[in-house]
């Protein structure tokens, strides 16, 4: 029996394994810590914002996290 061809683009494989160490940990963090199951607004425009919303609280907490603006004054 023949193999069938493969129609995957060469380097699919790494490209693959990029994005689930750098794509899916966001989705991950902001469906389980923030409970972003579901999207409350209606339209576009609303959406969009609440999107956005969660967006900037996830960057903030990671420059938090790497200690941005913090000046070594105590």
């Amino acid at each position: 029996m023949a193999k069938a061809p493969d129609h995957r683009p060469p380097g699919g494989r790494q490209l693959y394994s990029q994005s689930i160490g750098t794509v899916e940990p966001v989705f991950a963090n902001l469906r389980h810590n923030k409970r972003l199951t579901r999207l409350n607004h209606r339209g576009q425009a609303e959406v969009k914002a609440q999107w956005s919303l969660y967006c900037m609280v996830h960057n903030i907490e990671k420059l938090s996290k790497a200690g941005f603006g913090q000046t070594g004054i105590q």
